[in-house]
């Protein structure tokens, strides 16, 4: 990961990518390799992914390569991963009637990803987000990673260091509200590096498509 989570500034011309969840063992298993291989260039550690009630696996492929990966996680009754190490701050946000989810184990091929690729996973997670009713989204991050979160979308930090022993290594607790993310797509979505906007919200997919592909996801598509 040159910069968390390992997107470059360069584009793929004509080449086109496609996000899919990933529905088998074996695509979980090709989705657990990528994570383990760019959290290990960095020394931390990462576990297998396996299909678990309230969760998600998203997984960009250019052509038949997986490119990048994320875990989108909904409460429940089991409640998140980051109740291990922030239960109190998540629990304050449910105290105010706020549905929860996470993103974990967010990975991109440096070689191969690149601001696209995360938009696009990132834009999927939101609108999955939608179609569960989540108003509110954590991610636990490592501190040097923080201020890629803040720059890129618009995360803030809501909770201090805490160690995860999982990873073997210090995060810190990161919010968003899914309402900013979409006042966001409607003011810069889909007009790519023109807009001056450091940000990757405007690799996001145009506002008058994201109905559309929310539609697809409700269908399965």
């Amino acid at each position: 990961m040159r910069e968390a989570p390992g997107a470059n500034e360069e584009n793929m011309g004509e080449q086109q990518f496609k996000i899919r969840l990933a529905h088998s063992d074996a695509s979980r298993s090709a989705a657990t390799m990528l994570v383990q291989q760019r959290y290990a260039w960095r020394g931390y550690k990462a576990d297998e992914i396996k299909k678990q009630p309230n969760r998600i696996t998203l997984v960009a492929y250019l052509e038949e390569r997986i490119v990048g990966s994320l875990n989108i996680g909904y409460d429940s009754p089991q409640g998140l991963s980051a109740d291990e190490r922030y239960k109190e701050e998540i629990d304050a946000l449910r105290a105010q009637g706020l549905n929860v989810g996470e993103i974990t184990k967010l990975a991109i091929d440096e070689n191969a990803g690149n601001k696209q690729v995360l938009a696009g996973m990132i834009n999927i997670a939101y609108l999955y987000g939608l179609i569960h009713g989540v108003t509110d989204a954590v991610i636990e991050v490592t501190p040097r990673h923080k201020p890629f979160y803040q720059r890129m979308l618009d995360f803030r930090q809501i909770a201090g260091e805490r160690f995860y022993a999982a990873s073997n290594t210090d995060v810190v607790l990161m919010h968003i509200k899914i309402a900013h993310i979409g006042e966001r797509i409607k003011a810069v979505g889909g007009k790519g590096a023109g807009t001056g906007d450091r940000s990757i919200y405007p690799y996001f997919f145009d506002p008058n498509d994201q109905a559309g592909v929310m539609e697809r996801l409700r269908n399965g598509g």
